[in-house]
């Protein structure tokens, strides 16, 4: 028994040190996969701020002049020193508005010095400029102390924000007439970074967002969590939109900008921010991504510092052990040397394993799966931001509220694809089960395919069936119909007759949802290995073959099957679901 002890001591000395040493190197491979993650991530953000702040200098730049030119324009100068001339003014009218027509920008519009607008470019428009009195504006108060000037702010006419470039008017002696402005709109800018990746935020001098790629946190301002310190503001600048503070807690440097966490509008999230002033206009330009590390390429590094730690590890064991038995087992070396070469050719293969397993990791959290299943929400949402906009011009509030509401249904579901797939990767079963409508679902996705199905001119055939209900995930459920139903789409591209049906049919304790089209059908040989992942016979660049790997087995989770068969004229995949009663108090209603 005591000799056991210096044993079990020996094995603790070299036990020990190496898992110290595993744990170190792993910690130490995630910190450098995180560093080089953020840095990555950092130069792209803030290459793209270096861009959106170009497109800014260049929209000013470009009207910048044109005050100023205006202001030398003798008919001006000659309107307001005669300013009761009607035919004077009604000229003056017509040519602010075909030179504001021609150069592209929001208002142009004329003040006399006691302020009143007395002829604009909008002077045919209901919510007109002329007649209006302008006089507490600063960019007219410093036009007339300073001769131009630069402001911010919402218009108390149309209720449109907007940044006026104003310049004085003044005689040959160099008296001041009056003042010239320019309201340059910036909203299509502004609709056209909601595309984008990111939020965009530009904020005047105090600190309040006055441009923002997210509507919903314009007119707000970053506080620091724990303040209640409110920046000082002029309210008429906002036109009733009073300024609302965004919390925000800082969290640690990183690179070039900072990790905050901020309690936005959609709840709390950790962001990377990244800053540039514009020192010309007094703003300051914010890019705000979102802080997500990709998990796979951390795990990643770590299996790789694993592996390489273990191997060097085995490696120092190996030749401490060699030297050894060198000294005291003279006698066996052939031996030995033979014992030594195989256990260098199993370090060899472990070390492989290992990093063939660090390769799968990483593959298995690839986003190829979430772009390819991620990419017709966001097909979906580019179209209703093109309908949003319209509807912004066109000033309809229920359609706008029914705009917002698909948008948001479309977020949501963007957010559980990403869980599912997450879960999916981690080869994760179960999930959220629910009592579900396959109508509804089938709904849903038809929705989402609504563009292409009406732009490629495709007829659909579809058999309801209102009682229906299964067992399962309505959002895994849509995620395999959409699937469906755009290879459907894409079998029936070249095809001069286009038709998709959808039936929802009882069969024993099965509800069956086909999904059928007319492109032609499944070669035999490629009938049996449809649902293989990465088969594929769409052209290199157009499809990954992941798609049906996916779904077959979402179908297999939820108890059901998915098989795929040839019909008349096209392919016919059919899923097959295990029906479900209806909810309690759906059926009490129905007794009623």
């Amino acid at each position: 028994m005591p000799s056991s002890f210096p044993r079990l001591r020996t094995l603790l000395l070299i036990v020990l040190p190496i898992l110290l040493g595993l744990l170190g190197s792993v910690w130490l491979a995630g910190r450098y996969a995180e560093r080089r993650q953020w840095g990555e991530l950092g130069v792209e953000a803030q290459g793209q701020l270096e861009l959106y702040a170009q497109s800014l200098r260049i929209l000013v730049e470009r009207f910048r002049a044109l005050p100023a030119i205006l202001a030398l324009d003798t008919e001006i100068q000659a309107l307001l020193l005669e300013s009761a001339d009607p035919g004077a003014r009604d000229r003056l009218n017509r040519r602010l508005e075909r030179l504001n027509r021609e150069a592209g920008a929001g208002v142009i519009f004329l003040l006399d010095l006691q302020g009143k607008a007395i002829a604009a470019s909008n002077w045919q428009e209901p919510d007109n400029f002329v007649g209006g009195n302008y006089a507490f504006r600063p960019y007219f108060q410093d036009a007339l102390r300073e001769g131009s000037a630069r402001y911010f702010s919402v218009g108390v006419t149309t209720g449109v924000p907007g940044y006026f470039l104003s310049r004085a008017v003044r005689d040959g002696e160099g008296r001041i007439l009056g003042v010239l402005v320019l309201k340059l709109v910036m909203e299509d800018m502004q609709r056209d970074w909601a595309g984008q990746p990111g939020i965009l935020l530009v904020t005047d001098r105090q600190g309040i967002a006055i441009l923002s790629s997210r509507p919903a946190w314009r007119f707000h301002y970053l506080q620091q969590a724990g303040s209640d310190r409110a920046p000082e503001f002029d309210a008429r600048q906002y036109a009733g939109h009073a300024p609302r503070p965004l919390a925000g807690q800082p969290l640690r440097a990183v690179g070039d900008g900072e990790l905050l966490r901020i309690a936005g509008p959609d709840g709390p999230r950790n962001y990377l921010r990244l800053r540039q002033p514009l020192a010309d206009e007094g703003w300051t330009l914010l890019l705000l991504r979102e802080a997500q590390i990709a998990g796979g390429v951390v795990r990643g590094y770590r299996l790789a510092a694993a592996g390489v730690w273990l191997a060097l590890a085995f490696l120092a064991l190996f030749l401490g052990q060699r030297h050894k038995n060198r000294h005291l087992r003279q006698l066996r070396r052939v031996e030995l040397e033979r014992l030594v070469e195989a256990r260098t050719a199993e370090l060899r293969k472990a070390q492989d394993e290992l990093v063939q397993a660090a390769k799968m990791a990483a593959l298995g959290q690839m986003s190829a799966a979430l772009a390819h299943e991620i990419n017709q929400p966001l097909t979906a949402l580019r179209m209703q931001l093109g309908s949003l906009g319209l509807l912004l011009q066109r000033s309809d509030p229920a359609a706008l509220q029914t705009c917002l509401t698909r948008m948001d249904g479309l977020l949501s579901r963007m957010a559980a694809l990403t869980g599912h797939l997450k879960t999916f990767a981690r080869n994760s079963p179960g999930g959220l089960r629910e009592r579900l409508q396959p109508d509804t679902a089938i709904d849903h996705a038809l929705l989402l395919l609504e563009a292409r199905i009406r732009r490629d001119g495709v007829r659909v055939l579809r058999r309801n069936a209102p009682g229906a209900w299964v067992e399962g995930d309505a959002i895994r459920l849509e995620q395999v119909l959409v699937n469906l139903l755009h290879n459907a789409l894409d079998a029936m591209a070249d095809r001069p007759h286009r038709e998709l049906r959808i039936d929802l049919l009882r069969d024993g304790g099965d509800w069956l949802i086909s999904v059928g089209d007319s492109g032609g059908g499944i070669a035999a040989e490629h009938l049996s290995r449809v649902f293989e992942p990465f088969f594929t016979t769409k052209p290199v660049g157009e499809g990954l073959g992941l798609g049906l790997a996916v779904s077959y087995g979402i179908i297999r989770e939820l108890g059901g099957q998915l098989e795929a068969r040839n019909q008349d004229g096209g392919a016919l995949f059919v899923i097959r679901l295990p029906a479900a009663p209806a909810p309690a108090t759906l059926r009490v209603g129905q007794q009623e």
